[in-house]
């Protein structure tokens, strides 16, 4: 059973929205520059491996929880009003 069934529907929506800050982006982004370089040290490799593989499992939950919103109802990719 996917962990993202646990989650109650307001849970699920935000976990939908959910985004690194800039400064992940970033990093992540100068990792990449360097990982096509092929000039990451050791560390930077354990570094952007990490980066990577949680992006990876995220992005599973949140198309989880997609799934899980489109069969409970009504649901939009923007933000409910307050």
């Amino acid at each position: 059973k996917p962990i993202v069934a646990l989650l109650d529907e307001d849970a699920a929506r935000k976990l939908v929205r959910l985004k690194s800050d800039r400064q992940v982006r970033v990093r992540v982004a100068q990792l990449a520059d360097k990982c096509n370089e092929g000039d990451l040290t050791p560390q930077e490799r354990s570094e952007y491996e990490a980066y990577v593989m949680a992006g990876e499992i995220i992005a599973i939950m949140q198309a989880q929880a997609r799934v899980r919103l489109s069969r409970s109802g009504p649901y939009t990719r923007t933000r409910p009003s307050a």
